[in-house]
């Protein structure tokens, strides 16, 4: 009525060596004593020396059980107890038993030495790391699982055959591991029995059912779609599926050369439709071009009708200046000749008024011949009896003869030029 042992513990003693009781069959008559019985035994001899009797003990030499890192050992029992089933109603594959009973033990042998009699109990290694197979010809993981997948082979709908090489990645939790070989038995069974006619199916089904070139075109879609359907199949026998690739695919020469045609003539559609756009694209970028030259002269247009019209504006102003200019000037000078006038015409009045309107005349005659550089010294001495008055008069008398062509003699007398 203790407390129930745990699977570790129980592996450990089971697994232990009770050999210190007689002395590892040296001493035969402890052995018989012990309770040992004629036959196989339970606990193997370990590395040392021993002196035996080879008529009671008969020995074969064996390898240690050796888990490395990334694995479990499976252990199925051949002795022990009645075997009494714990994985349950529900499990139908089989079943799993405690450590130290006949069957499947539930919990599994991790990384470590196990000194095992391989008559007794048969050891099932199982990869716990990612586990990575190929259906392809010459490439084999090292765990050798799959030595025996090939390419997959499938015909299309129109009758050509496809070769496709695969690689699946999958996982077997270390838990699950005694439950993934009580259904299968081994991990050898799980490759080519239950993985090889899940994946081989599916492809050849699905490109049964499809066009050459549509499997071609869709590849991507028929990996997840294959993807989704070995995670199913693997979930049943509760392996996880980490990945599905489709790594090659081997067309038909017929195909191969249809394709090729067809890709060649795709290409030149492009060529074609690619220099077009650039027959496109020239013509307008020249129209652009042609634009941008009008807008630029049309813009250099605007720019001398402006001009135009601002010097017009200009000299409009200036002839305007000009013309006020004049008009001021031309205002100015009148009133400056009407004072002129004014202050002569009030000389000659006050002259007038002084000397008489005769002398006043007189006067002023003698001063516009002064201006135009008359000669006043009198070349002819005139005498009268008038006075100052006469005598002037007489010297006018003869300049204005000699302007007229009158010639004076040395007599005095004047001769007008005849005919």
């Amino acid at each position: 009525g203790g407390a129930p042992v745990a699977n570790p513990q129980l592996i450990e003693t089971i697994l232990g060596s009770k050999n210190d009781q007689h002395k590892s069959y040296q001493d035969f008559q402890a052995f018989l004593d012990k309770g040992g019985k004629i036959g196989l035994q339970h606990d193997p001899l370990l590395y040392g020396a021993y002196n035996l009797n080879p008529f009671l003990v008969q020995v074969e030499q064996v390898p240690m059980l050796v888990v490395e890192q990334g694995q479990v050992a499976v252990i199925k029992s051949y002795v022990g107890l009645p075997t009494e089933d714990t994985s349950g109603a529900e499990f139908k594959f089989g079943s799993l038993v405690k450590p130290g009973h006949r069957g499947i033990w539930e919990e599994p042998l991790r990384t470590g030495k196990y000194p095992i009699n391989p008559r007794i109990y048969q050891a099932e290694i199982v990869p716990t790391s990612i586990l990575k197979l190929d259906w392809s010809q010459g490439v084999t993981g090292a765990h050798g699982l799959d030595a025996r997948l090939e390419p997959i082979v499938a015909k299309s709908r129109e009758g050509f055959i496809f070769t496709i090489d695969l690689q699946v990645l999958i996982h077997v939790p270390d838990t699950k591991a005694p439950r993934v070989i009580s259904m299968v038995g081994s991990m050898l069974n799980l490759v080519n029995e239950v993985l090889q006619a899940a994946v081989g199916n599916l492809f050849r089904d699905k490109l049964g059912g499809m066009e050459a070139v549509k499997f071609i075109q869709s590849r991507q879609t028929v990996q997840e779609e294959a993807m989704q359907h070995i995670l199913q199949q693997l979930a049943e026998y509760e392996v996880e599926t980490k990945g599905v690739y489709i790594q090659d695919v081997i067309l038909p020469q017929e195909l191969v050369g249809v394709l090729t045609k067809r890709e060649i003539a795709n290409q030149e559609i492009e060529t074609f439709k690619m220099q077009q756009k650039a027959q496109e694209q020239r013509v307008a970028t020249e129209a652009t071009t042609g634009k941008a030259e009008m807008q630029r002269d049309l813009a250099k247009s605007s720019i001398g009708i402006e001009i135009n019209k601002n010097n017009a504006d200009a000299r409009v102003e200036q002839a305007r200046g000009e013309s006020e200019f004049i008009k001021q000037t031309g205002t100015a000078e009148a009133d400056v000749i009407r004072a002129q006038g004014v202050a002569k015409a009030e000389g000659f009045k006050a002259q007038n008024e002084a000397i008489g309107s005769a002398s006043t005349a007189l006067v002023n005659v003698a001063t516009v011949l002064a201006d135009k550089g008359a000669q006043f010294v009198p070349q002819i001495l005139v005498l009268g009896g008038g006075g100052a008055v006469d005598g002037l008069a007489a010297t006018l008398t003869r300049l204005l003869a000699g302007q007229a062509g009158v010639t004076s003699h040395p007599s005095g007398q004047s001769k007008l030029p005849g005919p």
